[in-house]
């Protein structure tokens, strides 16, 4: 039985000799075990003839190992009450699962046997490939969702950080066995990975079944990504919709950040509730749309800030107009109420992530990949608590004096030229 090297934040970690490591929190009064593994690798990390290919992975986990077919990985799951999932974003892609506690090992097995054993048949692949292809098709049906994409790609204009996760037609269509496991042994490596279990958890047990199902892994050293780097530019695609889908963008900063926090909170006090300054004036006072939001993406080494909303024609250019005017009034003068308000939110939403075992271990592999360590929320409590009125409002000022993204979708025809808002914003 393995004990723990270390303990940060009540979380007890073991790196395996492969370089692999192993968090687990065991929280009382908790029946059920949610554990994972996250991997360092995501769509950025894809080079041009492999768009898609990581969100495609995700999707074959399941289709088949050389010890279990696709209907076995989910029946054992199941059988025992349990389920299994998996995620693709930019920078990671995870696989969880959720047991009875008394079920951890067998959960850490089929993992396990997804992650080493998967068969990647050709008829597997050529149905989910088109399952795929259905996805793709329906984000192009859903306005919201096709601006969201677009407006991605323009802020990093030719950059994988910046291409759809779920790829494209014929990238999609080109991918083989081969291409996956190509992709899987450079960046699927154990120092970029991270096994993490809480609720009712044993750690030594734990480790244990990790060892035996994902320490025979090569440790391997995986190429590092090219930097994001932030561009901004503009894509309109106009559509005969009844609304029009906008994003505009501006630079944001890494979690690395020093000004990350203050970044995240002008965000917030802008455009993240219903007593933000957008919500107030596009929402409440003058009826411009139905919702709207100011939201800020953080990665490894770069960000992306942007503010969302649909209306109609008639109303677009009037809308851009109070977005640049309430933009540059709060960077100029956030208050000290609005200040407590967006760091009680933040506190809220980050504390309440963290009484769910779900939360609790998306947030230790997340930060043992990013960080090496797992960041006790006392710690990032008192530096939310620490950002001043002043470095929220310079956070203000540097992000609107970026070039601008826009993204648009629908009825735009009356959409400003990008410089006449690159203009607005002071540019």
């Amino acid at each position: 039985m393995s004990a723990p090297e270390t303990v940060q934040a009540g979380i007890s970690l073991t790196r395996l000799p492969n370089g692999l490591t192993v968090a687990t929190e065991t929280i009382p009064g908790v029946e059920t075990a949610t554990l994972g593994v996250w991997v360092a690798a995501g769509s950025r990390h894809e080079r041009e003839a492999e768009h898609g290919l990581s969100h495609l992975i995700e999707h074959m986990a399941f289709k088949g190992t050389a010890r279990r077919t696709a209907r076995q990985i989910a029946e054992d799951i199941e059988n025992v009450g349990g389920d299994i999932n998996a995620a693709t974003s930019t920078e990671f892609t995870s696989y969880t699962s959720r047991v009875l506690g008394t079920d951890a090992d067998l959960a850490v097995d089929v993992l396990g046997d997804i992650l080493t054993n998967s068969l990647f048949d050709a008829t597997e692949l050529g149905r989910e490939k088109n399952v795929i292809l259905q996805e793709y098709a329906s984000i192009e049906d859903s306005p919201d969702e096709a601006v969201g994409d677009a407006f991605m790609e323009i802020a990093f204009a030719g950059q994988a950080i910046g291409r759809p996760i779920l790829g494209r037609p014929d990238t999609i269509a080109s991918f083989e066995a081969d291409m996956i496991r190509a992709f899987m042994a450079r960046e699927y490596t154990p120092a970029r990975m991270v096994f993490a279990a809480a609720g009712q958890v044993d750690h030594a047990r734990v480790v244990d079944a990790v060892s035996r199902a994902l320490g025979g892994i090569p440790g391997a050293q995986a190429p590092e990504p090219s930097a994001g780097t932030y561009t901004g530019g503009e894509r309109r695609l106009p559509r005969r919709l009844e609304q029009a889908n906008l994003m505009i963008g501006l630079p944001g900063v890494s979690f690395r950040d020093p000004a990350y926090f203050a970044t995240h909170i002008f965000a917030q006090a802008l455009g993240g509730g219903l007593t933000s300054r957008l919500w107030h004036e596009v929402r409440e006072t003058r009826g411009l749309a139905y919702s709207i939001d100011a939201f800020h993406w953080p990665f490894t080494d770069c960000g992306l800030f942007g503010i969302g909303a649909g209306t109609s024609a008639a109303d677009l250019p009037g809308l851009v107009e109070v977005v640049i005017e309430t933009s540059r009034a709060a960077a100029a003068g956030i208050e000290p109420v609005e200040l407590a308000r967006a760091r009680a939110q933040l506190k809220v939403a980050m504390l309440a992530a963290l009484e769910t075992p779900g939360g609790r271990i998306d947030r230790a592999a997340r930060q043992l990949l990013a960080w090496g360590r797992v960041i006790p929320a006392e710690e990032t409590i008192a530096r939310v608590d620490a950002v001043t009125v002043e470095e929220v409002r310079a956070a203000g000022a540097r992000t609107l004096a970026g070039p601008p993204a826009l993204a648009a979708i629908g009825p735009i025809k009356g959409l400003q030229p990008l410089a006449e808002i690159a203009a607005a914003l002071g540019r």
